[in-house]
């Protein structure tokens, strides 16, 4: 795999925990959250590039793929926050303005799709912001 498509295909890993912590801030996933992902990976992330993964897919699956996994695995949502995070702070060139907005709409999107935002969520969202201003 060239080095430019591993970058790619992490940087959506990355965003695939990121959304996966949101979802699962309060410890339990809803359809709602899910649907919303699915909704916005289609709506938004297949457009952003023409990055293809491993087997010749859109490399914006990855996000679905892993949070997929994810799900199956129960894994602690803090945790991946923190991998997102360090992912952003040694890649930031591959976040730019746009996808800075798009990163925090889908976050926003799952958050609220399910009896609006709850605390555990506003927390993680406050998180995200924080990381993209400093």
């Amino acid at each position: 795999m060239e080095q430019s498509e591993k970058i790619i295909s992490e940087f959506y890993q990355h965003l695939g925990r990121l959304f996966y912590a949101v979802a699962n801030a309060d410890k339990r996933i809803h359809p709602k959250e899910v649907d919303a992902l699915l909704k916005d990976v289609r709506r938004y992330w297949l457009d952003v590039d023409e990055g293809l993964d491993e087997t010749g897919t859109d490399a914006a699956y990855q996000i679905e793929i892993v949070f997929d996994w994810l799900m199956s695995e129960e894994l602690e949502p803090d945790d991946h926050f923190k991998e997102f995070s360090t992912f952003y702070k040694e890649n930031q060139s591959l976040f730019s303005p746009k996808i800075k907005e798009l990163t925090r709409k889908t976050a926003k999107d799952i958050a609220g799709s399910f009896a609006g935002k709850n605390k555990s969520e506003l927390i993680i969202l406050a998180k995200l912001d924080q990381l993209f201003t400093s």
